[in-house]
């Protein structure tokens, strides 16, 4: 199983991570976040972010981060390898809802289906009214009717 791993700006990371043992309690153990706080320096970041890796104590991590050039990206990037970690920007939390639910699968298939969770989690809704019709005051029928 992959282990997760959240990196973003205080508190974000941790927050993702209750939101997500809100959703799913019993994966604690596979998922780890670190909250980069605003100034710290970004070598204490990193070395502290291994720490945090290496106790996932999984073969394979997918470490996801908030912004692309952003601090907690830049030290994440430090992080992976390409072939037992991969990196992925942008983390929301349809995303990572979508990851943890398929975290058994091989670590390519979970970059793609994080990244699925992510653009298809964001989306406009339109607020209408009913049926986007409008109440009639004197109809002719006398039953109430929705089409």
């Amino acid at each position: 199983m992959n282990g997760i791993f959240i990196i973003a700006h205080a508190p974000l990371a941790s927050a993702l991570r209750q939101c997500v043992l809100h959703v799913f309690p019993d994966n604690a153990a596979g998922l780890a976040a670190l909250d980069v706080q605003p100034n710290t320096p970004p070598e204490e970041t990193l070395a502290q972010a291994r720490i945090m890796l290496g106790q996932l104590n999984t073969a394979n991590a997918l470490v996801m981060a908030d912004v692309f050039g952003a601090t907690p990206c830049n030290v994440a990037q430090k992080l992976v390898d390409g072939v037992h970690s991969r990196l992925i920007t942008g983390i929301n939390l349809p995303m990572l809802l979508r990851t943890v639910s398929y975290r058994h699968e091989p670590l390519d298939a979970l970059v793609a289906r994080a990244l699925a969770g992510a653009t298809q989690g964001v989306m406009q809704v339109a607020i209408t009214a009913p049926q986007n019709q409008t109440k009639r005051n004197h109809d002719q029928d006398q039953h109430q009717h929705q089409q």
